[in-house]
């Protein structure tokens, strides 16, 4: 019998990160960035990328929402909704640990 994982949940002080098995590649051919973990490949787009990208294992949550925001010149809570949902989804993949 297997023993159930808790899963982990998204919070302003998480430290994101990507675990071993996945890595962020160029693909030349298609001309994007491909997630890879073992026997699947995403295609993310633009934010997406930039939000992994961002889940380096020393930035909180809340430090990526601030950045994003500023970047994107778009308020924090609007922004926290969108990285919060998209980790999460990610975590519950095994894709991002947190």
């Amino acid at each position: 019998m297997t023993a159930l994982r808790a899963r982990a949940m998204v919070s302003p002080g998480a430290v994101p990160r990507l675990p071993k098995h996945v890595r962020i590649q160029f693909d030349p051919v298609r001309q994007a960035h491909a997630v890879l973990s073992p026997e699947k490949v995403f295609w993310p787009n633009e934010i997406s990328l930039d939000i992994l990208r961002r889940c380096d294992g020393r930035s909180t949550v809340g430090a990526i929402v601030a950045g994003l925001a500023a970047d994107y010149d778009a308020e924090e809570e609007a922004v926290a909704a969108d990285v919060v949902a998209f980790l999460q989804e990610w975590s519950d993949k095994l894709l991002v640990s947190l």
